[in-house]
């Protein structure tokens, strides 16, 4: 069995990519063929850009180690992606190296997030991870859910996160 970090990548009030990640998180744990894990920004507070206390430092580092592959679920904020999530992700370094990870970007536009998923890849890479293209986008966030916090559609979401993570699976192969 796989273990796969599921990352929520902001920390703003009333973040939308919340309920998405609460939806990616509930077709992840239907799955028997993966252990999920998720973690919150929030989780890893920085206010300044030195690095986190060593004790969340070496959480992170630790999390990031013990997990087979990782899946960013970041919203598009002013077509990048939230500055706590680069803070985060700065913590550490060789741990990354050949990991696969996904991107699910969120976004209240048409695109779901694309332009901010083109500037993180470049930051995954920088780290070595293994990028995986089977991304899902997350397009019109604010027409997305029900009153009633269930996604619409929810069939064709499934499948498109069902195939993200296959694809992260496929890719942990190496690790």
């Amino acid at each position: 069995m796989k273990k796969i970090l599921f990352l929520l990548g902001t920390a703003r009030e009333g973040r939308k990519s919340e309920q998405v990640s609460k939806f990616v998180m509930s077709v992840a744990h239907t799955r028997t063929d993966i252990e999920p894990t998720f973690v919150d920004v929030r989780d890893f507070p920085q206010s300044i850009t030195s690095q986190l206390s060593k004790e969340l430092n070496d959480k992170w580092n630790t999390l990031v180690k013990e997990h087979d592959g990782m899946v960013i679920i970041s919203p598009e904020y002013n077509h990048g992606y939230p500055g706590e999530l680069k803070l985060l992700l700065d913590n550490a370094y060789d741990v990354y190296e050949g990991k696969p990870v996904a991107i699910c970007g969120v976004s209240n536009g048409p695109i779901g997030g694309a332009r901010m998923a083109e500037q993180l890849k470049l930051v995954l890479s920088a780290f070595q991870m293994m990028i995986i293209n089977a991304a899902v986008y997350f397009a019109n966030v604010n027409e997305l859910f029900e009153t009633s916090g269930e996604i619409k559609n929810t069939e064709y979401w499934e499948k498109r996160v069902h195939g993200m993570i296959d694809q992260v699976i496929k890719y942990t192969q190496n690790n």
